[in-house]
């Protein structure tokens, strides 16, 4: 069976960041999946992605001291998917609606890990 998740993660630790695409409709799907939303279809293909967008939403986590604060954010691809991550190389609580931003693949621990940073 396709494992589209293993595919995606297989591509972030190549340094590549894939977002799968329906040829037939030309819709980006985001997160990775066997079969279109909607139609059902299974002929999405691999394409890399621009790696850019737009902060649809922030949330700025507070920690106790000595961790530092964090961002979780919702990021709208210029392809048109929505996804989840967090802004890195500023202040947690610099990140603001409507930041443009690009894609960066980092590692955290053994895996790869895609984050964002100020456009």
């Amino acid at each position: 069976m396709i494992q589209p998740e293993a595919e995606w993660r297989a591509f972030l630790a190549l340094g590549r960041f894939m977002i799968q695409r329906s040829p037939s409709t030309g819709a980006f799907v985001f997160h990775p999946r066997v079969a279109a939303p909607g139609s059902g279809a299974d002929d999405l293909e691999w394409v890399e992605a621009a790696g850019t967008g737009t902060v649809y939403a922030v949330t700025t986590i507070l920690r106790r001291d000595p961790a530092e604060n964090y961002n979780v954010v919702l990021v709208d691809l210029d392809e048109g998917p929505r996804l989840m991550s967090r802004v890195m190389e500023t202040a947690a609580d610099a990140v603001a609606i409507g930041q443009r931003v690009r894609a960066r693949i980092i590692q955290e621990g053994d895996q790869p890990l895609l984050v964002f940073v100020p456009a």
